[in-house]
Protein backbone atom coordinates (compact mmCIF):
# COMPACT_ATOMS: atom_id res chain seq x y z
CA UNK A 1 0.00 0.00 0.00
CA UNK A 2 2.78 2.32 0.33
CA UNK A 3 2.77 4.86 -1.82
CA UNK A 4 -0.56 4.47 -2.79
CA UNK A 5 -3.63 6.33 -2.32
CA UNK A 6 -6.34 5.36 -0.37
CA UNK A 7 -9.65 4.24 -2.41
CA UNK A 8 -12.71 6.49 -1.51
CA UNK A 9 -15.05 4.58 -0.14
CA UNK A 10 -17.61 4.13 -3.03
CA UNK A 11 -15.06 2.63 -5.24
CA UNK A 12 -14.87 -0.15 -2.50
CA UNK A 13 -18.82 -1.12 -3.57
CA UNK A 14 -18.63 -1.22 -7.07
CA UNK A 15 -19.56 0.71 -10.31
CA UNK A 16 -23.19 0.08 -9.35
CA UNK A 17 -22.81 2.24 -6.13
CA UNK A 18 -21.46 5.03 -7.89
CA UNK A 19 -24.50 5.26 -9.71
CA UNK A 20 -27.14 4.57 -6.91
CA UNK A 21 -25.48 7.63 -4.89
CA UNK A 22 -25.69 9.95 -8.47
CA UNK A 23 -29.73 9.24 -8.02
CA UNK A 24 -29.82 10.63 -4.48
CA UNK A 25 -29.48 13.78 -5.77
CA UNK A 26 -32.34 14.09 -8.14
CA UNK A 27 -36.00 12.98 -6.56
CA UNK A 28 -36.82 10.57 -9.62
CA UNK A 29 -35.44 8.45 -12.39
CA UNK A 30 -37.35 10.79 -14.74
CA UNK A 31 -35.66 13.76 -13.13
CA UNK A 32 -32.27 11.97 -13.74
CA UNK A 33 -32.76 11.43 -17.04
CA UNK A 34 -34.59 15.07 -17.93
CA UNK A 35 -31.41 16.67 -16.61
CA UNK A 36 -28.95 14.56 -18.55
CA UNK A 37 -31.09 15.14 -21.34
CA UNK A 38 -30.83 18.80 -20.96
CA UNK A 39 -27.14 18.99 -20.22
CA UNK A 40 -26.23 16.55 -23.23
CA UNK A 41 -28.41 19.02 -25.38
CA UNK A 42 -26.69 22.56 -23.93
CA UNK A 43 -23.77 20.47 -24.57
CA UNK A 44 -24.63 19.64 -28.40
CA UNK A 45 -26.09 22.86 -29.10
CA UNK A 46 -22.52 24.76 -28.05
CA UNK A 47 -20.84 22.26 -30.39
CA UNK A 48 -22.97 23.48 -33.43
CA UNK A 49 -22.14 26.64 -32.26
CA UNK A 50 -18.97 26.07 -32.08
CA UNK A 51 -18.92 24.36 -35.89
CA UNK A 52 -20.77 26.80 -36.86
CA UNK A 53 -18.11 29.60 -36.80
CA UNK A 54 -15.76 28.04 -39.15
CA UNK A 55 -19.02 27.74 -41.77
CA UNK A 56 -18.25 29.83 -44.88
CA UNK A 57 -20.52 33.08 -45.33
CA UNK A 58 -22.83 34.30 -48.31
CA UNK A 59 -24.27 31.35 -50.52
CA UNK A 60 -22.44 28.42 -49.46
CA UNK A 61 -23.73 28.93 -45.59
CA UNK A 62 -27.30 27.83 -46.22
CA UNK A 63 -26.22 24.48 -47.51
CA UNK A 64 -23.52 24.12 -45.04
CA UNK A 65 -25.95 25.05 -41.86
CA UNK A 66 -28.56 22.27 -43.08
CA UNK A 67 -25.73 19.85 -43.64
CA UNK A 68 -24.26 20.54 -40.11
CA UNK A 69 -27.97 20.59 -38.27
CA UNK A 70 -28.70 17.10 -40.84
CA UNK A 71 -25.81 15.52 -38.78
CA UNK A 72 -27.48 16.72 -35.47
CA UNK A 73 -30.50 14.73 -36.27
CA UNK A 74 -28.79 11.21 -37.17
CA UNK A 75 -26.30 11.72 -34.45
CA UNK A 76 -26.05 9.75 -30.99
CA UNK A 77 -28.19 12.35 -29.29
CA UNK A 78 -30.84 12.21 -31.33
CA UNK A 79 -31.50 8.88 -31.28
CA UNK A 80 -31.22 8.88 -27.16
CA UNK A 81 -33.68 11.09 -27.89
CA UNK A 82 -35.99 9.04 -29.57
CA UNK A 83 -35.53 6.31 -26.95
CA UNK A 84 -36.86 8.75 -24.68
CA UNK A 85 -39.90 9.55 -26.35
CA UNK A 86 -40.38 6.30 -27.09
CA UNK A 87 -40.14 5.38 -23.53
CA UNK A 88 -42.42 8.85 -22.68
CA UNK A 89 -45.34 7.22 -24.60
CA UNK A 90 -46.30 4.55 -22.18
CA UNK A 91 -44.39 6.38 -18.79
CA UNK A 92 -46.72 9.20 -17.38
CA UNK A 93 -44.06 10.47 -15.01
CA UNK A 94 -41.22 10.42 -17.74
CA UNK A 95 -43.66 11.93 -20.26
CA UNK A 96 -44.76 14.67 -17.61
CA UNK A 97 -40.54 15.74 -17.24
CA UNK A 98 -40.07 15.50 -20.98
CA UNK A 99 -42.69 17.30 -22.97
CA UNK A 100 -41.26 20.97 -21.51
CA UNK A 101 -37.47 20.21 -21.28
CA UNK A 102 -38.12 18.53 -25.30
CA UNK A 103 -40.41 22.09 -25.90
CA UNK A 104 -37.53 24.10 -24.51
CA UNK A 105 -34.81 22.06 -26.58
CA UNK A 106 -37.52 22.77 -29.43
CA UNK A 107 -37.34 26.73 -29.05
CA UNK A 108 -33.75 26.79 -28.33
CA UNK A 109 -33.20 24.29 -31.94
CA UNK A 110 -34.94 27.00 -33.59
CA UNK A 111 -33.15 30.01 -32.62
CA UNK A 112 -29.76 28.61 -33.03
CA UNK A 113 -30.97 27.54 -36.40
CA UNK A 114 -32.51 31.29 -37.24
CA UNK A 115 -28.77 32.40 -36.15
CA UNK A 116 -26.82 29.94 -38.23
CA UNK A 117 -28.73 30.84 -41.35
CA UNK A 118 -28.78 34.85 -40.40
CA UNK A 119 -32.37 35.53 -40.93
CA UNK A 120 -35.44 37.54 -39.51
CA UNK A 121 -37.78 36.02 -38.28
CA UNK A 122 -39.98 39.10 -38.29
CA UNK A 123 -40.37 38.74 -42.23
CA UNK A 124 -43.49 36.58 -43.32
CA UNK A 125 -42.61 33.02 -43.70
CA UNK A 126 -39.29 32.94 -41.83
CA UNK A 127 -40.48 30.99 -38.67
CA UNK A 128 -42.50 28.57 -40.95
CA UNK A 129 -39.22 27.86 -43.32
CA UNK A 130 -36.94 27.27 -40.55
CA UNK A 131 -39.75 24.91 -38.52
CA UNK A 132 -40.04 22.89 -41.72
CA UNK A 133 -36.40 22.81 -42.17
CA UNK A 134 -35.90 21.43 -38.28
CA UNK A 135 -38.95 18.83 -38.63
CA UNK A 136 -37.94 17.77 -42.29
CA UNK A 137 -34.30 17.11 -40.87
CA UNK A 138 -36.35 15.17 -37.74
CA UNK A 139 -38.27 13.10 -39.95
CA UNK A 140 -34.77 12.14 -41.96
CA UNK A 141 -33.13 11.37 -38.99
CA UNK A 142 -36.09 8.50 -38.09
CA UNK A 143 -36.20 7.12 -41.54
CA UNK A 144 -32.34 7.02 -41.07
CA UNK A 145 -32.41 5.18 -37.84
CA UNK A 146 -32.64 0.86 -39.30
CA UNK A 147 -31.46 1.63 -42.89
CA UNK A 148 -28.62 4.13 -44.31
CA UNK A 149 -30.72 6.07 -45.95
CA UNK A 150 -28.26 8.60 -46.92
CA UNK A 151 -28.62 8.61 -50.59
CA UNK A 152 -31.99 9.79 -50.78
CA UNK A 153 -31.74 12.33 -47.39
CA UNK A 154 -28.73 13.58 -49.70
CA UNK A 155 -30.93 14.03 -53.08
CA UNK A 156 -34.04 15.52 -50.42
CA UNK A 157 -32.00 17.97 -48.79
CA UNK A 158 -30.43 19.29 -52.21
CA UNK A 159 -33.91 19.89 -53.34
CA UNK A 160 -35.11 21.27 -49.90
CA UNK A 161 -32.14 23.43 -49.59
CA UNK A 162 -33.29 25.46 -53.31
CA UNK A 163 -35.87 25.49 -51.78
CA UNK A 164 -35.55 26.97 -48.68
CA UNK A 165 -32.82 29.24 -50.43
CA UNK A 166 -35.87 31.07 -52.29
CA UNK A 167 -38.18 30.96 -49.14
CA UNK A 168 -35.15 32.76 -47.12
CA UNK A 169 -33.89 35.28 -49.52
CA UNK A 170 -35.63 39.10 -49.02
Amino acid sequence: MAGRAPRPPWSRHGPGFRAARKLHHYPTKAALVTAAVDHLAERRAAELRAEAEALPTGPQRLDRVIDLLGVAFTGPLFVAALELWVAARTDPELRRALVPLEARVGREMHRLTVALLGVDERRPGVREAVQATLDLLRGLGVANLLTDDTVRRTALLATWKQQLSTLLTP
